[in-house]
């Protein structure tokens, strides 16, 4: 956290341990994806008693990981691909730092060039950090950006860029998608396909089906609103093993019982504040409170077998909800290594059906011991807002892996394993006024999850730990117990001179 222009939202206060109650309540987390593993920890920190249930077999949900086995049995490290823990994750690196102060199972990557069709590059390396000279230099030394794309940028439509308001900005753009927004801006297009998709790719999705609002916020998290840089962290070891068997181990010590592979049915209303959590086998879990943070999939399937839950208002948000495109990660084990200067992490635009390429041996743990041994290389292709996993699509990736790294395409596939998914939540235009929030019509049952709206500069893995915290801090708040401060960038554009250019802009154009 070293941007001091970050902006604390303090909980409300209260006891600092439930021990000192009538009644130690006890609390049923659903879904131990990020979500749920920080409302987890930020209840048990407070005393409460937790039961945490995951319905997989491992922790972590969208950045879980597990293992899988070579044809010669050798165990690998498999999980659902590549993430990035920006600087700007406050609250998400506060949760990894229960277990490792230093954060030292985070690895920096400098530099994640981009690559189009037509050869041009673009690299976030050695860009100032104070914005908005951030965002200047990288558009200036862009090749896909000049003078006179700067010239003709239309100063009305871009203003929202330089203004974000959280959650003003949502009002004002949600109903209009990411590709419109972009060309009424009079953004070049090469240098949209290269630099603002890279944004839209981070939510699984194409520009045209992401809400204008979620990219301005994205633009404002990364570059006009933070001081942190586009530079970020990878874990250096598969996710189980660096970040959450360290964490369930850190809970359990606080007297957290984790459950996996136990699938929840129903949430049923007992009374005032009191629930009983049925899971698939019929067993009960009686529960003071109640964090539903699952993926939609499941919190659709709950609220649907749980009749007396909420109202229908809040049950009609929760029907509403949808998922975004599928989503697929193809991890090859090749026997021969990819060329030393190969970055870690590549994106691309404009070569469908490719998205990026991560090379696992440059960071991972697993990855890089596999390959001492054998002398080959474990690489990863990812294909967003695809329609399905077809024997095409597969060769089709190969094909611009192939292109793109040539020493690949005499390299023997040891192993692939590709996981095709449909999970994440939708973020399109016009979703926004209608997604549930944290808080619920039960004062004691709160949601989470990166799809569930809280009206501050947060998205993606961060949006997960946020919520989290903060439905954590709706029942500590109801129980009298003291909640946790949570960190984000500023609520605003953190310029003056451009929000005031930005309204001298929009009231001339006011008709």
């Amino acid at each position: 956290m070293s941007d001091p222009r970050r902006v604390c939202h303090p909980a409300a206060p209260g006891l600092d341990d439930a021990g000192v109650l009538p009644h130690r309540p006890t609390v049923v987390v659903i879904g131990a994806g990020i979500a749920g593993l920080a409302a987890a920890t930020a209840l048990a920190e407070r005393g409460v008693t937790v039961e945490l249930l995951e319905k997989q077999d491992h922790l972590g949900g969208r950045v879980g990981g597990w293992r899988e086995h070579l044809p010669d049995g050798t165990p690998v490290a498999m999980n659902r691909g590549f993430h990035a823990f920006f600087r700007q994750y406050y609250n998400l690196r506060s949760l990894l730092r229960r277990v490792d102060p230093q954060l030292s199972m985070l690895h920096p990557l400098e530099d994640y060039p981009l690559v189009d069709a037509a050869g041009r590059r673009d690299t976030f390396r050695g860009l100032p950090r104070t914005p908005p000279l951030n965002a200047l230099v990288f558009a200036m030394r862009s090749p896909t950006f000049r003078l006179r794309d700067l010239v003709r940028l239309d100063a009305r439509a871009a203003a929202p860029l330089a203004a974000v308001s959280v959650p003003q900005t949502y009002r004002r753009l949600d109903d209009l998608d990411a590709e419109s927004f972009l060309h009424d801006i009079n953004f070049p297009v090469a240098a949209r396909h290269l630099a603002f998709e890279v944004f839209a790719r981070s939510f699984f999705t194409r520009p045209e089906a992401l809400s204008a609002a979620e990219l301005a916020t994205m633009f404002h998290i990364y570059f006009l609103g933070s001081s942190e840089g586009l530079v970020f962290d990878v874990a250096d070891a598969n996710f189980d093993v660096a970040l959450w068997e360290p964490l369930a181990d850190y809970l359990r010590n606080l007297g957290v019982k984790v459950h996996t592979g136990r699938t929840v049915r129903s949430v049923t209303t007992a009374g005032p504040d009191r629930f009983v959590v049925t899971d698939q086998a019929g067993t009960n879990l009686d529960a003071d409170g109640v964090v539903l943070a699952t993926d939609v999939a499941a919190l659709q399937s709950i609220v649907s077998g749980s009749p007396g839950l909420g109202d229908d208002g809040w049950r009609a948000r929760i029907g509403r909800l949808g998922t975004a495109a599928p989503f697929l990660v193809m991890r090859l084990w090749l026997d021969s290594p990819v060329r030393d200067d190969r970055p870690a992490f590549l994106g691309t635009g404009g070569l469908e059906p490719l998205d990026n390429i991560s090379v696992l041996n440059r960071y991972e743990h697993e990855a890089i011991e596999w390959s001492e041994r054998s002398g080959g290389s474990v690489v990863e292709l990812h294909a967003y807002s695809v329609a399905e996993d077809t024997p095409q699509l597969r060769r089709d990736l190969l094909a611009r892996l192939h292109a793109l790294y040539p020493e690949t395409s005499s390299a023997r596939v040891v192993f692939e394993k590709t996981l095709c998914r449909n999970d994440c939540p939708r973020l399109a235009p016009g979703d926004h006024a209608g997604r549930p929030t944290v808080r619920t019509p039960h004062p004691t049952l709160a949601l989470a999850g990166d799809g569930i709206r809280i009206d501050l500069p947060v998205a993606l893995m961060e949006r997960a730990a946020t919520t989290g915290t903060a439905a954590a801090n709706t029942l500590l708040a109801h129980f009298g117990l003291k909640g946790h401060d949570m960190y984000t960038v500023p609520v605003r554009g953190r310029s003056a001179v451009l929000r005031k250019l930005a309204g001298r802009v929009e009231r001339r154009t006011l008709p």
